[in-house]
């Protein structure tokens, strides 16, 4: 089994749930009391936050790199980054190192062919929404990429992190999240993806009724076949 590390604590309330689907994942193919080889540099999000919001990306970007070739070197065989908006600085995390990096639109990508569809609403931080690293990355794999309106946008990025990064879960916004997903659906989505990893604490796939790509059960399962294949 290789070892994976985890880039983590973006929040800390999403890694735990990459933590544990990639245990639980383990264990279900391997039996017994097999667990993950896991290395783990988990942060405070609050300086990850405001680097953000300056931003400060390459910052961000050689914070991040510095601890995966730090992962490295203390035996990780991959890198997997417990997060879809600090994607954005995954070119400097890959020039770093020298062992895989994971992305997660990729296996998000190659999750959404195995489904079918071709057109997906793309939710996440205003950053993952609004900015090419993301759609951009979806699109050249041959999705075709729909968001929501500014106003949507907006709403959608501040429920991630007024509520859903302080471990609040809010039944209004569940509502009104799923009102926008009604509305992406009408303008031709043929299915969602969950680009934030705390969207799935507020919207799971037995609330909509048709494909829902949930990005941190996708990555984390992928991280499991990469660590077994």
């Amino acid at each position: 089994m290789k070892t994976i590390g985890l880039l983590g604590g973006m929040s800390w309330e999403s890694s735990i749930e990459y933590e544990r689907i990639i245990n639980t994942e383990i264990r279900r193919r391997l039996g017994g009391a097999h667990s993950a080889d896991l290395l783990i540099r988990s942060y405070n999000f609050g300086k990850i936050e405001a680097l953000q919001e300056a931003d400060e990306w390459e910052r961000a970007g050689a914070l991040l790199a510095t601890d995966a070739v730090r992962l490295e070197e203390a035996g990780a065989d991959l890198i997997v980054l417990a997060t879809n908006t600090m994607h954005k600085v995954a070119p400097q995390i890959e020039a770093a190192i020298t062992i895989p990096f994971l992305h997660i639109a990729d296996a998000t990508a190659d999750a959404v062919h195995r489904s079918g569809i071709r057109s997906v609403a793309l939710l996440g931080t205003r950053y993952t929404m609004e900015q090419d690293f993301y759609r951009g990355r979806l699109a050249d794999r041959g999705l075709e990429v729909m968001v929501p309106d500014a106003a949507d946008r907006a709403y959608i990025h501040d429920v991630i992190f007024e509520e859903l990064v302080q471990g609040r879960v809010e039944a209004g916004s569940k509502q009104r999240f799923l009102e926008i997903i009604g509305d992406q659906y009408a303008q031709g989505a043929e299915g969602v993806v969950a680009g934030c990893t705390e969207i799935e604490l507020l919207v799971a796939p037995e609330d909509l009724h048709r494909p829902y790509f949930p990005t941190t059960r996708i990555h984390a399962i992928a991280a499991a076949d990469a660590a077994l294949a």
